[in-house]
C-alpha cells in the first residue's frame, strides 16, 4: 500500500488545494502535504531496506492488458525520496514569494509531484505514460500563467518538444505491447521480449529520442534554457532538480534492458552525442551572464555525463548514474534557491550587475560555496562519488573500445565545471560590490533553513555514500543482467 500513498497523498491534497482561497493557508497546506509525502517516502525506504522491493497491483484496464502496477525498487525509492525531499524544501525556500491565484499554483505543483512519483514507480507501460503526462501537464500551466514576459512563446516551444517526445514514446510502447504474447503492457512482459535486431533498433530510437528530449541532451536541449529562464523559480527547481531525471530514468528502466542489442549497436554514437552535449553546454555556461541560463547549461552538461555513463554498461557506471541522479537534484535545487534569493532581493540575475555580496550576505555566500563545490564534485561532497564511479565505468567500459577516449574527452567537463562555477562565485560574491545593492538585507530564515538541510545532505552523502550505494546496488545488477543476457 505504501507505493500507492506515494501518489495518493500529493494527488488528493493537490486537488483539495484548488479549494483554498487564502494564500497563507495554500502555502501551509502545500508544505504539510509535502512533509506527509516525505514521511511516507522514508517509511517506504525503511520497508525496502528490510524486505526488498515494494509492489502493488490492481485491475485497471484488463481489456487492454494493462494493470495498475507499481514497483518501488532501489532506483525508484531513491528518486521518490528525492522528489519527496525536494518539494518541502522548494515550498519553504520560496515561502515569501507571492503568486497570483496561489491556490491554483500550489495545487498544480502538488499534482506535478503526484505525476513524478507515478513515473518513478510505474511497472506498467500504459500507466507509466499516464503519469508521464500527469507530471508534465501541470507544468505547462505553471509556466504559461506564472512565467516571465516571454512565457507564452517559451511554453509553446516547451509544449512542442515534449509533445513530440511523448508521441514517440507512446508509439514505441504500443509497438512493444503488440510484440508481447497475450498483448500486455506489463514491464515484466517487455523485459521478457526477445526482439530481432531490426525491431530493437526501431524501438531504441523511438524511446531514446523521447527520453533525450526530456533530459535533455544536444541537440534536443533548446527548450530548456528558455523555459528555465521564464518559469517561476519554484517551477524551475522542479524541472531541473527532478523532472529531467524522468529522461535518465526512462533510459535505464525502459530502454537499455528492453532493447539491449539496440543499445549496444548505437552505444558509441550516443556516447559521442553525449560528449558533444557535455562540452557544448560547458562552454556556453562559461560565457553566460544570466544566472538562470548559467545554471541551465550547467545542468545540461551534468546530464550529458549521465547519458554517457549509461551506455558504458558496467556496474560502476550504472550505479554511478543512479546515485548521481539524486545528488544532481540536491545540488541544482540549492543553486536555484540562491538564484531566487538574489533575484528577489537585488532585482537582477545578471552577474555583471552583482558583486561583493559576501559582505552583505555572508551566510548566503558560505552556503552557496558549499553547494557550488558539490556541483564541481569536490571530494567529501555528494557528487564526488557518483562522478568518480561514472568516469571509472566509462574508462573501463566493455561496450566499446573507445572507453578511455570517451573518459578523457568527457573529463574536460571537470575542468570546465570548476572554471565556470568558481568564476560565478567570484563575480557574484566577491570583487567590487555594486553601489545599487548597498543596504539590501541578507538571507531569510526560511531560505537559510532550506539551504542548511541541503548542505547537510551534501556532506552526509559525501562522507557516507553507502546510504545510496546500498539502496541502488540490486537494481543496477538487475538492469545489467538484462543487458547482457539478450
Amino acid at each position: 500500500m505504501i507505493p500507492v500513498l506515494f501518489i495518493l497523498v500529493p494527488l488528493l491534497t493537490g486537488v483539495a488545494a484548488f479549494l483554498i482561497k487564502e494564500e497563507k493557508y495554500a502555502k501551509g497546506w502545500a508544505i504539510v502535504s509535502s512533509l506527509v509525502t516525505l514521511v511516507v517516502s522514508l517509511i517506504g525506504l525503511a520497508m525496502f531496506n528490510k524486505s526488498g522491493t515494494l509492489q502493488f497491483t490492481a485491475e485497471w484496464l484488463p481489456a487492454l492488458g494493462s494493470k495498475f502496477a507499481l514497483k518501488a525498487d532501489g532506483m525508484s525509492q531513491m528518486l521518490c525520496l528525492l522528489t519527496a525531499l525536494a518539494f518541502p524544501i522548494i515550498f519553504i525556500a520560496t515561502y515569501k514569494n507571492h503568486y497570483k491565484n496561489p491556490s491554483s499554483f500550489y495545487a498544480l505543483m502538488l499534482l506535478s509531484q503526484a505525476g513524478l512519483m507515478g513515473v518513478f514507480i510505474a511497472a506498467d507501460a500504459l500507466l507509466f505514460y499516464f503519469f508521464w503526462e500527469l507530471a508534465l501537464i501541470p507544468v505547462y500551466f505553471l509556466c504559461s500563467i506564472w512565467g516571465g514576459e516571454r512565457r507564452i512563446a517559451v511554453t509553446f516551444k516547451f509544449f512542442i518538444y515534449t509533445f513530440v517526445g511523448s508521441l514517440l514514446m507512446l508509439v514505441g510502447l504500443i509497438y512493444l505491447y503488440l510484440q508481447t504474447p497475450g498483448q500486455s503492457f506489463a514491464l515484466e512482459a517487455f523485459y521478457a521480449l526477445d526482439l530481432d535486431k531490426d525491431k530493437q533498433q526501431l524501438v531504441f530510437w523511438l524511446l531514446f529520442l523521447a527520453f533525450a528530449i526530456k533530459m535533455p541532451i544536444f541537440p534536443f536541449h533548446t527548450w530548456q534554457p528558455d523555459t528555465y529562464e521564464q518559469s517561476p523559480t519554484a517551477v524551475t527547481m522542479v524541472l531541473s532538480g527532478i523532472m529531467v531525471k524522468m529522461g535518465v530514468f526512462g533510459l535505464i528502466r525502459w530502454v537499455v534492458p528492453v532493447v539491449p542489442l539496440g543499445s549496444w549497436i548505437y552505444g558509441d554514437r550516443i556516447s559521442i552525442i553525449a560528449i558533444i552535449s557535455i562540452l557544448y553546454a560547458s562552454l556556453i555556461a562559461i560565457k553566460q551572464d544570466d544566472l538562470k541560463r548559467f545554471v541551465a547549461y550547467s545542468s545540461i552538461a551534468h546530464i550529458g555525463l549521465m547519458c554517457l555513463a549509461i551506455f558504458a554498461t558496467n556496474s560502476s557506471s550504472m550505479q554511478g548514474v543512479m546515485i548521481q541522479m539524486f545528488n544532481h537534484g540536491i545540488n541544482i535545487i540549492g543553486l536555484w534557491i540562491v538564484v531566487d534569493l538574489i533575484e528577489q532581493r537585488y532585482g537582477t540575475r545578471k552577474m555583471s550587475q552583482l558583486g561583493g555580496l559576501a559582505k552583505q550576505a555572508p551566510s548566503l555566500a558560505i552556503l552557496l560555496v558549499i553547494v557550488a563545490l558539490a556541483n564541481v564534485a569536490l571530494p567529501l561532497t555528494n557528487a564526488f562519488v557518483g562522478e568518480f564511479m561514472m568516469f571509472n565505468g566509462i574508462f573501463s567500459s566493455p561496450a566499446t573500445e573507445f572507453g578511455w577516449i570517451f573518459a578523457a574527452v568527457a573529463g574536460l567537463s571537470v575542468i570546465f565545471s570548476a572554471w565556470y562555477t568558481l568564476n560565478m562565485i567570484q563575480r557574484v560574491f566577491y570583487g567590487s560590490g555594486q553601489t545599487a545593492l548597498a543596504g539590501v538585507q541578507g538571507i531569510g530564515l526560511n531560505a537559510k533553513l532550506a539551504m542548511v538541510v541541503l548542505v547537510i545532505i551534501i556532506v552526509v552523502i559525501g562522507v557516507y555514500p553507502s546510504l545510496l550505494l546500498d539502496v541502488t546496488r540490486s537494481t543496477s545488477d538487475f538492469i545489467l543482467s538484462k543487458m547482457f543476457t539478450k
